[in-house]
This record gives C-alpha cells, sequence and structure tokens, in this order.
C-alpha cells in the first residue's frame, strides 16, 4: 500500500519539474513504471491485466531507448559539423 501512494505522489510530482520535450516524456515514462511495479508488488492481479501492463512497460522501454540514441546521434552530428 506505502508502495502505491508513493507511486502517485511520484507520478502528480515528477511532470511538474520535468522539462518539454524527451525529458518530459521521459519523466512520465519513469512515473508509469513505478505504478507498474507495484502493482507487481502487491501482486492483486494476474492475467491479462498483468501481461498487457509488462508488454507496455517494454514497449515505453524500447521508446527510450530510441529517443536516448536519437539524441546522442543528433549531438555526434552536431559536434562533427562544428
Amino acid at each position: 500500500m506505502k508502495a502505491i501512494i508513493a507511486a502517485l505522489a511520484l507520478s502528480f510530482a515528477l511532470p511538474a519539474f520535468a522539462d518539454k520535450g524527451d525529458t518530459k516524456k521521459d519523466a512520465q515514462d519513469a512515473m508509469q513504471d513505478k505504478k507498474d511495479d507495484a502493482k507487481d508488488t502487491l501482486g492483486t492481479d494476474s492475467g491479462a491485466a498483468k501481461t498487457k501492463r509488462h508488454m507496455k512497460k517494454s514497449t515505453r522501454s524500447v521508446k527510450r531507448s530510441a529517443r536516448h540514441t536519437k539524441n546522442d546521434a543528433k549531438k555526434s552530428v552536431n559536434d562533427a559539423t562544428k
């Protein structure tokens, strides 16, 4: 129960401090991951809901990785053209 309360507190606090763009998306993804982890810790659900949550978490992870790779590539191109 404490984990859910902490996850909800983070979910309200993180977007307020996040920048626009990729940083905001990363903060939202991290907040959602914390909520999902709290639900897993409780272990109150199973089956389709749990599978769906895990698939969404995997998708968020892949998208986060792609954003970081894209930003690293942009930065290296900008550095090379200076």
